[in-house]
C-alpha cells in the first residue's frame, strides 16, 4: 500500500448525514473513484482498498467515535506499515464556511477533537483536508456540538454535496502531488 486516506466521522446511522461526518462522505466518494468498497473490517475501521492513478490506496472510516480517532489511525498506519506523512486525513471544519476546503501539509489539531486525538497518537506530520461546514449565512451557533452533529439545512445540501465532491477530487490530486492540490483547491 502506498498511501492511506482517513475520513473522519462517527459510526452509526444517526450520524450518517451530519456535518461532523463530512470526512466519511468524502471517503465514500473517493472509494467510488477508486472502484473500491468498504468491505474490510480491521484496525477499528471500515476500509476500502484500491488504486488511483497507479497509486495503491487504503481509504478508511474509523469506527471509533470521533474523539478516539487516533487509536484507529495508529492501528491503520501499523497495518499498512506507513508513516504519518503517507496519510491524508479529511475532516469537517467549523471555522471554515460551507463551500470552502483547505489543504495543509501538516500542523496542529485546532479545535477539532478527532484531529486532537490523531495528533496525540501519531504527531502533526501528516497532510490534511479541512472541509468547511460553518453556516453560509451569518448566524450565531449557540451549541457547537449540536450544530456539527446535525444534518445540513435544506438550503445547504446542494453546496454541501458540491463541496464534498470537490474535497474528494482534491484528495485524489493530493495523493499524486500535494503542492498541486494546495495550489488548485485552496481558495
Amino acid at each position: 500500500m502506498d498511501r492511506l486516506v482517513v475520513g473522519l466521522g462517527n459510526p452509526g446511522d444517526g450520524y450518517a448525514n451530519t456535518r461532523h461526518n463530512v470526512g466519511f462522505a468524502v471517503a465514500n466518494r473517493l472509494g467510488k473513484r477508486a472502484r473500491a468498497e468498504f468491505g474490510i473490517k480491521a484496525a477499528d475501521s471500515r476500509i476500502a482498498e484500491g488504486s488511483l492513478g497507479g497509486i495503491k490506496i487504503a481509504i478508511a472510516r474509523p469506527q471509533t467515535f470521533m474523539n478516539d480517532s487516533g487509536r484507529a489511525v495508529k492501528k491503520l498506519l501499523d497495518r499498512y506499515r506507513l508513516d504519518p506523512a503517507d496519510m491524508l486525513v479529511v475532516f469537517d471544519e467549523v471555522d471554515l464556511p460551507l463551500g470552502t476546503i483547505r489543504i495543509r501539509q501538516s500542523g496542529g489539531s485546532g479545535t477539532h477533537n478527532g484531529m486532537r486525538s490523531i495528533v496525540k497518537a501519531v504527531g502533526e506530520g501528516f497532510p490534511r483536508i479541512r472541509v468547511g461546514v460553518a453556516p453560509t449565512q451569518l448566524r450565531e451557533v449557540p451549541d457547537l456540538a449540536a450544530y456539527v452533529l446535525s444534518p445540513f439545512d435544506q438550503d445547504e445540501k446542494a453546496l454541501a454535496d458540491q463541496t464534498m465532491d470537490r474535497a474528494a477530487e482534491a484528495a485524489a490530486v493530493a495523493l499524486r502531488d500535494l503542492q498541486q492540490a494546495m495550489n488548485q483547491f485552496n481558495g
